[in-house]
């Protein structure tokens, strides 16, 4: 049984700070599609606009000119590799060029905190209310809701575990704007013959990880630390009597700044690009992780209060926004998430906010994000990642990264870009936050040697001894997760004879 203090999640929130999927919508006042025009009139004749394509270039300079902002303003980006000029830096002593952290336990008001109450009803909502303003932007109060098909059921065997796959898309109602269609992609795998519904673990997956969860046979995974592998082994899950789901988060939003005028962003901005606290990929990435998680509730092989998340790198990041949103999911493995995750941005190693900012990088966030990688610091942010790993309180969180041999990159073997320090120190601050709620958190203010797991509170922590990828931890968030999660009775995970 989950702890009893998680239950103030519920209670408190009662989800009101995720918009919540609206019903299906009202025909009659659907919009439709002139059939000798190619455009879309809403119910009462007026032409819907044109869906506008820019590339990712050309919208950020965009949106640095709604800031007064030109690219020459930007800080340039440091480099991955430690050899080349402009490189990163990766000397701890030279870090912490911001040390003072704001305090998640002091008002805004600088009164302290010291009741659950007050954190639930007063401070959370400030720390939220800064995120949505200067980081992840704002979502829609109405958002539209999504209709979850059953593609396929397919018993077959993985590895010698007997499993039901179901294939699935869930399709958002874009009758308010039929130029842009979002269909989100997930995959479910649960055990055949178990007992009762089952917990599951959630993957945010990079697109080939996707693919691979689709290809038949099963694709072995490499050995673990094989450099480039993004994923997780879903079938270790399943061995422990879980379920695993893999989700798409690109059906969802592009990762991708020209595509910020399409997929659930475009859709509900009818093809325009976003205003300056528009929702990034980020928060829309979360937001489609819950309608994943509304299909789960849904599904009788599934237990629903006991649905876990999965996410590495910049799916890491989005593992810790779907749980600052989401109380419904009960546990989350964020690996190597790094700047703008677990990462500290005032612990400058490894990627810093000029890099997020790039034009390759900056859909994650909100237009307002782009002042911290020209004229704005991390010192100038009234929040820093601690809050944000806070925000998942008092639910366990697994945070993992690799070693600090290598950037990830230029020198594969290693992790350093995503500052695995600089994460631990995060959570480390986090762990007030966690006592007050009933929690314990790290219980340790040392940096541990690599391979060292620390997992006897709510938060949890290890670095392994590869580069960026997130199957060295994997073995050890489950054993974490066993504590919290709950087989069926008697369950029969092995194939029939």
């Amino acid at each position: 049984m989950l702890r009893a203090s998680y239950a103030w999640i519920f209670v408190v929130f009662a989800f009101a700070l995720l918009p919540r999927a609206a019903s299906g919508g009202d025909s009659s006042k659907a919009a439709r599609i002139v059939r000798d025009s190619g455009q879309a009139q809403d119910s009462s004749g007026a032409v819907l606009p044109a869906p506008v394509h820019l590339t990712a270039e050309q919208d950020r300079d965009r949106m640095l000119g709604l800031l007064g902002l030109s690219d020459a303003q930007m800080r340039r980006a440091p480099a991955t590799d430690p050899k080349a000029p402009n490189a990163a830096n990766y000397d701890e002593s030279k870090a912490k060029a911001h040390r003072k952290l704001p305090n998640p336990l002091v008002l805004d008001n600088g009164k302290r905190v010291t009741t659950p109450g007050q954190w639930w009803n007063e401070r959370r909502p400030e720390i939220v209310a800064d995120y949505e303003r200067e980081i992840l932007g704002r979502a829609p109060a109405e958002l539209p809701g999504v209709k979850w098909e059953v593609v396929s059921t397919t018993p077959e065997t993985w590895r010698g575990i007997d499993v039901i796959t179901k294939r699935l898309v869930g399709h958002v109602d874009n009758s308010s704007y039929p130029q842009v269609s979002v269909n989100i992609e997930m995959v479910l795998f649960t055990p055949a013959h178990a007992a009762g519904r089952v917990p599951v673990l959630m993957e945010l997956a990079f697109a080939k990880d996707y693919e691979r969860a689709l290809a038949r046979p099963f694709v072995e995974p490499p050995a673990p630390g094989t450099p480039g592998h993004w994923g997780v082994d879903g079938h270790e899950a399943l061995a422990r009597g879980w379920g695993f789901a893999v989700l798409k988060p690109v059906s969802i939003q592009a990762d991708d700044g020209a595509g910020l005028t399409e997929g659930i962003i475009g859709l509900m901005n009818k093809g325009q690009p976003r205003s300056l606290d528009d929702w990034g990929a980020l928060r829309a990435w979360a937001w489609g992780a819950s309608r994943a998680l509304d299909y789960l509730s849904s599904d009788a092989a599934v237990n629903a209060h006991e649905v876990g998340l999965v996410g590495h790198s910049r799916f890491g990041k989005a593992v810790l926004v779907t749980m600052a949103y989401d109380p419904r999911f009960v546990i989350a493995y964020s690996s190597s998430s790094g700047e703008g995750g677990a990462k500290l941005y005032r612990h400058i190693y490894g990627e810093t906010m000029a890099n997020v900012t790039s034009a390759s990088l900056y859909h994650w966030f909100c237009g307002n994000f782009l002042r911290y990688g020209g004229p704005k610091t991390a010192a100038d942010l009234p929040v820093d990642n601690h809050e944000l790993i806070a925000l998942a309180a008092p639910r366990p969180l697994f945070i993992g990264g690799g070693s600090n041999k290598g950037d990830g990159y230029a020198e594969p073997g290693g992790d350093a870009w995503a500052d695995p320090r600089g994460m631990f120190l995060a959570e480390m601050a986090a762990g007030p936050v966690y006592k007050l709620l009933g929690g314990k958190g790290l219980g340790t203010t040392q940096f541990p040697p690599v391979g060292t797991t620390i997992d006897s509170g709510d938060l949890a922590w290890r670095q392994h001894q590869f580069g960026h990828t997130p199957a060295p931890n994997w073995p050890a968030f489950l054993d974490f997760a066993s504590h919290f999660l709950h087989t069926p009775p008697h369950p029969q995970v092995l194939a029939a004879r």
